[in-house]
């Protein structure tokens, strides 16, 4: 009789452990992701996200960092100094940096949307015409300070539009890189950011765009890191983010989708 009981028991823990492995090798395959996002494409993905994780049962975590720039923010530096990462979503010009690094899947960088350089000021304050590239450049002169981030857009106005308007030494003198923060406190007049950077924040008003002469556009760009081992369901959120789903996030984060080819 024990012998019978003993050879009962096996076979009931063989069984358990049957079921219990399917529920354990599930567990262990649901897919788990980590993005590193510059700011631009932040408010669209954000409410996006939880519609992807819902539909797709795969878990993203996300952090932040800068496209490019010389500071250890910035997404490639973080990547340099071996911060884990699946999927970078940045500007097209920071990606291509890491493309030239040998860090993206080849074949995996699909552009999502684009937006335009725009310029707000404190909630209330007088807005001030930027309707020309004249009336632009006055504006800038006039201001007490300029405030702007440290890396796309920044870079563009630093070494590329002041210079071209002729007033890098005096915007040097008086810009800072603490961007939409610093009108947010009153430290700075007006700011020049991408909109999708500037609709999401209050404290502020939108004043329009640069004038098209002078305008740089920002490309938002999602890529694989090499070294991921979640390479289906990355491309699975890219996919997702470069959909007509998508589309109606994006544009009202100040945003438009990239154009499929």
């Amino acid at each position: 009789m024990n012998a019978q009981l003993q050879k009962f028991s096996r076979v009931a823990v063989l069984i358990a452990a049957a079921l219990i492995l399917p529920i354990v090798s599930f567990a262990q395959r649901t897919p788990q992701i980590k993005v590193l996002m510059s700011l631009g494409f932040s408010a669209a993905y954000r409410e996006l996200l939880p519609e992807f994780e819902r539909t797709t049962g795969i878990i993203v975590t996300t952090a932040s960092g800068q496209s490019v720039g010389n500071n250890p923010n910035a997404i490639s530096a973080q990547l340099r100094r071996g911060v884990s990462a699946d999927v970078v979503i940045l500007s097209r010009e920071g990606l291509d940096e890491l493309i030239a690094e040998g860090r993206i899947v080849a074949g995996t960088n699909t552009d999502l949307a684009e937006t335009s350089l725009g310029v707000a000021v404190r909630a209330g304050a007088p807005r001030p015409d930027i309707s020309t590239v004249e009336s632009f450049k006055q504006t800038l002169i006039r201001a007490r300070a300029v405030a702007f981030t440290s890396s796309t857009s920044g870079v563009y106005l630093t070494t590329v539009l002041f210079p071209r308007l002729g007033i890098a030494d005096e915007m040097a003198r008086k810009s800072t890189t603490d961007a939409v923060a610093a009108v947010v406190r009153g430290d700075a007049d007006i700011v020049v950011q991408p909109v999708s950077e500037l609709l999401p924040v209050s404290g502020i008003d939108l004043v329009g765009r640069l004038p098209a002469e002078i305008q740089k556009v920002n490309v938002y760009t999602a890529a694989v890191v090499t070294g991921s081992k979640e390479i289906d369901a990355s491309k699975r959120l890219i996919v997702f983010l470069s959909s007509d789903v998508a589309a109606s996030a994006i544009r009202k984060s100040g945003m438009e989708p990239s154009r499929r080819p």
